[in-house]
This record gives structure tokens, C-alpha cells and sequence, in this order.
């Protein structure tokens, strides 16, 4: 399946899937798509939209302690395979769902 997947690094590690077209959100609030109650992570903490185009794109949402892309401060970024973002203390490995395919 095309998309994206991004791995927790939480005591319970969780996989995220993401398919092109769909946005989904991560925060510890009931309205999150992607709940976490984890340390630092605001309500609604970020937005991830899998574009038509393949591009998985992070939008910050005002959380109180920010998000992160490779540890680096970030509002807004093109994620890439590789990419490590960072929600509260909570890290996801961004991997490419075609690339994970036998």
C-alpha cells in the first residue's frame, strides 16, 4: 500500500499509517486522530497530510512545546523516510510504505 508509516519509540511502540490524501493528527486530547498520552505532547500537538503527490507534510498546531524534525525545531516540514519527528518526548521513525514491502 502507498503511504507512509511512522514508528513510537514509546514504551508501547505504535505504527501510524498514512494513505495518500488523508490528514491525521497526534495529541494526548480525545479530538486527536493519533492519541498519546505521553509527556509534553499538547492536545492537539500536530497535523500529517499524505498528499496526493506522495508527500507526507508535518504542520505544528501551536503545541505549547513544539514539534521536531531530526531534533531541529519545526513548524511545518516535508517529512522523508529517514526523518525522526519528534512530538512531546516522543519520537517517530518516518519510513516510506512502498519501501517496506518484501
Amino acid at each position: 500500500m502507498p503511504g507512509w508509516i511512522l514508528t513510537s519509540d514509546d514504551d508501547t511502540p505504535r505504527l501510524l499509517r498514512f494513505t495518500p490524501g488523508h490528514a491525521r493528527t497526534i495529541g494526548r486530547g480525545a479530538q486527536a486522530d493519533f492519541i498519546f498520552e505521553a509527556a509534553l505532547v499538547s492536545r492537539l500537538h500536530c497535523r500529517l497530510t499524505a498528499d496526493a503527490s506522495g508527500q507526507l507534510v508535518m504542520e505544528d498546531l501551536g503545541s505549547t512545546n513544539g514539534t521536531t524534525v531530526n531534533g531541529v525545531p519545526t513548524a511545518r516540514a516535508v517529512l522523508r523516510a529517514g526523518d525522526v519527528l519528534g512530538v512531546g518526548r516522543v519520537n517517530f521513525s518516518v519510513a516510506n510504505a512502498d519501501g517496506l514491502r518484501s
